[in-house]
């Protein structure tokens, strides 16, 4: 999960000094040591580093903090604003070219996941900003990535530009540019080729292209997983091609997040993009101050609200609304509800962008395991359709039943009942509380 441990340690760290009235020079100083130690921890570039602590303590111990009510959280503020302005300040846009098309260059070295990234760029302009892409294939060295991106585009039903492996890349891309144009196409997507390490032929070519088609955006794939060396890459391609921007691939699965945290003070360049999973729907526009607030558990409201208009269907919601305002929602449902949860993304990541969920998860008594979700639908789908309808006819044997059926126990099949009626109680509660204060419009969240 991003960051996971160095938001641990964060949060530990700040948690120490949140709740002072009063904050000493030699508290923030604590402080201070803690969090350079934790950032040094998740691979962040040293002077990075040194300049941040040097920012955070000259405005923790000044009168900002010192003259406040409360301390404490004015620390905290400082330190998030900090890591915000570390990581871009502000969400940094995607060009949008005066005369269309609009012209990308994706450059990166081999198995950073470049051409993965190119097709779900795509698909995010498509379903995010309502664009028609075409994608570009001038990777002419390695058939394989001419193919990947055809697949690709099958997939995304999304037309590939290719001339083959024999043709010169420069004239892929110029060509490339025309075709989009006859095809009112309003985005080009070059996918370039990599190389195992920085190279001068490989810089030539890309250079060569950057010349020719003018592009708009540069965006430097890189696999966040490598740490500083992603940074020492981003910074060897910044130097040759004057990038625009940088996608982060795997960062869901980089629990430290050195590259998140150093590149953009390396590079001066933002970070556009952050690959949070292996479909194509994974890739999220990056906000600094969004992800500050994860890192220091604060949770990302704006993003899970994204996530949740994006993954559910409004007409559905309107009629769970109305079953939970009637009191007639069912298992079908309840299932129904977990199916939409789950294509939001893992829920320790859905977890993370609720405040205060983070320190709940440590707890024996907070259910985040995807374990027992998938027991509970074995439950649900292990009952007869008039049984998910009315579970007011489950008696013994027929709990006996599911419990077998679903490789469960009957204490969990009566444990299932017992808190979805409790939740039934508790949904029409808060829908009548809510009717009527809700404009047209309104949305549902579709948690269970």
């Amino acid at each position: 999960m991003a960051f996971e441990g160095l938001a641990d340690r964060l949060q530990s760290t700040i948690k120490k000094i949140t709740g002072k009235g009063k904050v000493s020079e030699q508290d923030v100083k604590e402080m201070t040591r803690e969090v350079r130690l934790a950032l040094l921890e998740a691979d962040v570039n040293f002077k990075v580093v040194k300049q941040l602590i040097a920012r955070i303590k000259e405005r923790a111990i000044g009168q900002e903090v010192m003259e406040s009510l409360t301390p404490g959280q004015q620390v905290i503020k400082v330190v998030k604003d900090e890591l915000t302005q570390l990581m871009g300040g502000e969400q940094s846009k995607i060009a949008v070219a005066d005369r269309s098309p609009t012209v990308i260059m994706m450059v990166g070295l081999q198995g950073a996941g470049k051409t993965t990234t190119t097709g779900k760029l795509a698909n995010h302009l498509r379903k995010k900003h309502n664009r028609n892409p075409l994608l570009v294939a001038c990777d002419v060295y390695r058939p394989a990535a001419i193919k990947q991106l055809e697949t690709l585009g099958t997939q995304l039903d999304m037309p590939v530009f290719s001339m083959g492996t024999k043709a010169n890349p420069v004239d892929i891309a110029h060509k490339a540019i025309e075709q989009a144009k006859e095809d009112h196409r309003d985005y080009v997507i070059i996918d370039t080729a990599g190389r195992l390490h920085v190279d001068e032929n490989l810089m030539d070519e890309l250079q060569s292209i950057k010349n020719d088609v003018k592009p708009d955006e540069i965006f430097l794939v890189v696999d966040s997983m490598t740490g500083q060396d992603a940074v020492n890459v981003a910074e060897s391609f910044n130097e040759q091609l004057d990038i625009t921007g940088v996608v982060l691939t795997k960062l869901d699965g980089d629990t430290r997040g050195g590259a998140a945290l150093s590149i953009k003070s390396v590079t001066d360049k933002p970070i556009k993009f952050a690959g949070m999973g292996e479909k194509l729907d994974q890739l999220e526009a990056f906000h600094p101050e969004r992800m500050a607030s994860r890192i220091l558990g604060m949770g990302d409201v704006l993003s899970l609200i994204e996530k949740a208009q994006t993954n559910v269907d409004e007409k559905q919601a309107k009629e769970l609304e109305e079953k939970m305002r009637t009191m007639s929602f069912t298992f079908d449902d309840f299932l129904e509800q977990m199916g939409q949860v789950k294509q939001m993304g893992p829920l320790d990541e859905l977890m993370d962008m609720i405040p205060g969920a983070g320190k709940m998860k440590g707890l024996k008594n907070a259910q985040f395991d995807e374990k027992q979700l998938g027991q509970v639908e074995a439950i649900i789908q292990s009952m007869t359709k008039k049984e998910r309808q009315e579970p007011s006819i489950i008696n013994g044997s027929r709990r006996k039943r599911i419990a077998k059926g679903s490789g469960t126990s009957v204490a969990q099949v009566n444990r299932l009942l017992k808190q979805f009626n409790e939740m039934k109680k508790m949904m029409k509660q808060m829908t009548n509380m809510q009717k009527g204060k809700k404009g047209k419009g309104g949305f549902n969240f579709p948690f269970m």
